[in-house]
């Protein structure tokens, strides 16, 4: 199965190249995700991670791993992963990441996915598989936008001059309670699951999802 598509990112690069590499906002945007972590070794980085996923009528618990190769920082990487569901099957395949930056302020995304799946999950047919996929990949960028899009919270005004008499009014207002800003990140559309965790596209593969991981 192939599977490609590109996202504007209303983020600088960096930022988004940051995310894309940082286990704990992957796995904000990533439904299903158990466990998730980045691993340094000989042969390179790579994510390794659980993850509960639904195809159809199959449903299985996947635990796999993706390297990073092919790294040019913050342009492009290359995602090589495989996933095994026991009985479920297993998937494989890899996604080239690339990232734009046509202003300081926008990042163009674009992603490319190569994968093969086995066992039960091959008995479902392309058209049942690419769909999941898709749909996976959709949910991924919409959390991962509103992760990077959304405003940082102001910092607290300054404390008033020391030297200055404080007045009852101001007592007042330093008393009253702030309230906890609320996230406003989105909640996946429903029917929409992970495909598998597999390369490409924590689209994710990020999803791939980018990996593919849905």
């Amino acid at each position: 199965m192939e599977l490609s598509g590109n996202v504007t990112i209303n983020a600088a690069r960096d930022r988004v190249w940051a995310a894309l590499n940082d286990p704990d906002v992957l796995a904000r945007c990533i439904e299903g995700v158990e466990t998730l972590t980045r691993v340094h070794g000989d042969a390179g980085e790579r994510f390794e991670g659980k993850m509960n996923a639904k195809v159809g009528p199959v449903r299985a618990t996947f635990t796999g791993q993706v390297t990073l190769t092919d790294v040019q920082a913050p342009e492009r990487y290359v995602l090589v992963g495989e996933g095994k569901g026991g009985v479920a099957g297993f998937a494989k395949g890899e996604a080239a990441v690339q990232l734009a930056a046509p202003g300081p302020d926008t990042t163009e995304l674009s992603y490319q996915v190569k994968s093969s799946v086995g066992g039960k999950l091959a008995q479902l047919g392309a058209r049942l598989i690419e769909g999941t996929a898709k749909g996976y990949a959709e949910s991924f960028f919409t959390r991962l936008k509103a992760e990077l899009e959304t405003p940082v919270p102001a910092s607290d005004p300054a404390a008033p001059d020391l030297l200055e008499p404080a007045t009852a009014d101001g007592l007042a207002a330093s008393a009253t309670p702030q309230s906890t800003p609320q996230s406003t990140l989105p909640e996946l559309p429903t029917g929409v699951s992970p495909l598998v965790w597999g390369g490409g596209l924590v689209v994710l593969v990020l999803l791939f999802l980018l990996w593919q991981w849905g």
